[in-house]
């Protein structure tokens, strides 16, 4: 199971009161980057056919099943500072990952 924190679920549930044409998050890995692969976070409209849908006090989270995978036992926070702002992964299965924290192999 993915884990959301109440910071991120706060997110979450802010971009979808404010998009009419959101309905949650999109989770996912895809190949590419430093390590190998890379997290791919987008706001979406629906789930797809085969996601796995994950609710967490209403709001929800999409996830293909092959990301899930690499994302099963993952921690998603949200974080703003004052240098960033955005998702911010602990995922266990990471074996390694690159300085900016983008992309990770297993």
């Amino acid at each position: 199971m993915i884990q959301l924190t109440e910071s991120a679920k706060k997110k979450i549930r802010q971009v979808v009161e404010q998009q009419q044409s959101v309905a949650g998050l999109r989770l996912g890995v895809r190949g590419g980057g430093c390590d190998g692969l890379t997290y791919l976070i987008e706001f979406d409209a629906a789930p797809r056919a085969k996601d796995n849908v994950f609710e967490y006090d209403g709001v929800k989270l999409f996830v293909d099943p092959k990301s899930l995978v690499y994302l099963q036992d993952m921690t998603v926070d949200y974080k703003e500072t004052l240098m960033q702002q955005g998702f911010v992964f602990e995922n266990p299965k990471a074996k390694h990952s690159c300085s900016c924290g983008t992309s990770f192999s297993v």
